[in-house]
């Protein structure tokens, strides 16, 4: 497998602004200085922010997809069959993200509805917000697969990552979600709150960015051997 630096380093920031893209579709959302509520403030946005962050989905998807490539580089010195693995779990995980943000559509719309007509917003929203958590449950697996292969194989140095890489891995911010959470408040809950799993995302591309950034072949890109 061949890449040259060039499009290493865009497949990167291709990851980092995918992350960007879908967490600006979470505050499209969830954003307002009236209320930290999520589910409130969804029901209070405009048609037009939530059709807009609903096709953020569309797009970031595309860019996590161009970003996965970036991963599947750094395992280059790995086995086939770990280099494998890496891409069709990291590639189920980011497609995940897309198909569960464009869910949240059906629930932004129920509790605007909610708020129309003067309903319960739990009552209202419960079918779709059971949905969503559904989709949810599919991307544990191909997550674990792929935390367990990442991180013992970096950690083996068995890839082009440094181990520090591990850091910034998703799974360990993910760890800390609730008590990051839990001791902030207002606009900086709504942004953490509401868009912490891109922001990760964010984060581990970023990283994974700066690890790789000189890294990569000299010449043109060449399809990787199956």
């Amino acid at each position: 497998m061949q890449i040259n630096r060039f499009w290493l380093r865009v497949t990167g920031l291709a990851g980092i602004l995918g992350g960007l893209v879908l967490f600006g579709g979470d505050m499209l959302f969830y954003f307002s200085l009236q209320s930290d509520d999520l589910k409130f403030n969804m029901g209070h946005t405009s048609d037009l922010r939530i059709q807009l962050s609903g096709l953020t989905a569309l797009i970031a998807v595309w860019l996590y997809m161009l970003g996965l490539w970036h991963v599947y580089y750094a395992f280059k010195p790995a086995s086939s069959a770990v280099r494998h693995t890496v891409l069709i779990s990291f590639g189920s995980v980011l497609i995940a993200y897309g198909v569960v943000h464009g869910a949240y559509v059906a629930i932004a719309a129920t509790a605007k509805l909610a708020v129309q007509n003067h309903l319960d917003m739990e009552a209202a929203t419960l079918l779709a917000v059971q949905t969503n958590h559904l989709l949810r449950y599919f991307v544990y697996p191909p997550f674990a697969v792929l935390s367990a292969v990442f991180i013992s194989q970096v950690w083996k140095r068995k890839t082009l990552y440094p181990r520090w890489i591990i850091i910034f891995f998703p799974l360990i911010p993910f760890l800390f979600q609730g008590l990051i959470i839990k001791v902030v408040s207002g606009p900086a809950l709504i942004i953490l709150g509401g868009g912490f799993l891109n922001l990760i995302l964010v984060l581990f591309f970023t990283a994974s960015t700066i690890a790789l950034w000189n890294r990569g072949d000299k010449g043109v890109i060449k399809k990787a051997a199956l």
